[in-house]
């Protein structure tokens, strides 16, 4: 699985304005946020250990952007205070250093989130799992201190033991989760985000926001258009090691959007390269050609997720799960000339329809 938040490289997408008239009338009407005419609202900050920037078509009637900006925040510090690894009193960090077998409480908010985990670690049989850390530390690639040295056959095998989706069980009513084996610990950066990106853009839409784009870190998802009637569009990076540019614009219409890769985060240890990206089936990095996976869905939490499981699939195996489970997706793969492309018919659908009514 691709490793999590602290070393989980969800790749950071650059928001491509085809169009830059509505952003250039937002910079030069300074703070004229009025909302008898439709002119364009950023919102942006610090969160879970990223950024967040939002962009509203306009802000309808009403609604003061800086009560707004205040609700968006105690969205995100309550999902922190829920799902942070970070943060030693979070909930999740609290289960972590829980010792027994009983059920821990947690909230409806963390549960909902570690039951979608679960139901996409089943469907992938464990390529996602977000009890994949300790392997992420002792790759090297976690907050611990990093000695970028290979480990034993035998310190995988005992880290093998404490990890596994299987030896963890969460149950909505009342929310509340389980450890099975002594030592589980859970980290649900590979979905928080989505999950955090999905709950905005439910607060927006709640609002009466006609038009909007949310981003956190890198996780995307837009509804309606811009305020000057056209779409949202993303660009999507080119995987490659020393470079940042755009490989590809796209019409995300109202859907969210996820990338995972392989290229910003790794090491090389006598002429082999280790990449970050842990498949906590063998508990080793993965070797396939796969450098990139772009996922588009209804719900960020579910894009975010699908990205990290098929970036541990590859490019082959992926594929055929992706093409499978009807998922929205562009490979990007390493060739010898460089990298090709290689999307779902789900993809090329979405791309097809949004360039139709863009």
């Amino acid at each position: 699985m691709m490793t999590l938040d602290r070393c989980h490289t969800k790749i950071s997408r650059k928001i491509v304005e085809i169009l830059m008239l509505g952003c250039v009338v937002f910079f030069m009407s300074g703070c004229d946020t009025s909302r008898d005419s439709a002119v364009p609202v950023s919102i942006s900050g610090p969160t879970m250990g990223t950024s967040y920037s939002i962009k509203l078509s306009e802000l309808p009637v009403g609604v003061i952007q800086e009560g707004l900006h205040k609700n968006v925040d105690d969205i995100l510090e309550r999902i922190n205070d829920q799902m942070s690894t970070y943060r030693q009193d979070s909930e999740l960090s609290r289960f972590n250093r829980f010792a027994g077998r009983d059920w821990f409480d947690v909230s409806p908010e963390t549960a909902q989130v570690v039951r979608e985990a679960l139901s996409v670690s089943l469907k992938s049989g464990g390529a996602f799992d977000v009890t994949v850390g300790p392997l992420v530390n002792l790759w090297s690639f976690g907050p611990q201190q990093r000695s970028r040295k290979v480990p034993s056959d035998g310190e995988i095998k005992d880290t093998l033991a404490i990890i596994g989706y299987q030896h963890l069980k969460v149950r909505t009513k009342p929310p509340a989760m389980q450890k099975l084996v002594d030592g589980l610990e859970v980290d649900l950066s590979a979905i928080a985000k989505g999950f955090a990106v999905d709950q905005v853009a439910e607060l927006l839409i709640q609002r009466g926001v006609k038009g909007f784009l949310v981003e956190i870190g890198g996780e995307i998802r837009t509804h309606g258009t811009k305020a000057n009637g056209s779409p949202w569009t993303v660009g999507l990076e080119l995987p490659a090691d020393d470079q940042r540019s755009v490989q590809e614009v796209i019409n995300l219409g109202d859907h969210a959007l996820a990338t995972s890769g392989d290229y910003r985060n790794f090491f090389i240890q006598e002429g082999k390269r280790y990449s970050h990206t842990i498949d906590p089936r063998t508990g080793r990095p993965v070797e396939h050609r796969l450098a990139s996976v772009t996922v588009i869905a209804e719900r960020c939490m579910s894009a975010d997720a699908w990205a990290t499981t098929l970036m541990v699939l590859g490019p082959e195996k992926g594929y055929e799960f992706a093409v499978g489970q009807d998922l929205a997706v562009v490979f990007v793969i390493r060739d010898k000339d460089g990298f090709s492309r290689r999307p779902t018919p789900a993809f090329n659908k979405i791309i097809a329809t949004q360039e139709k009514s863009g």
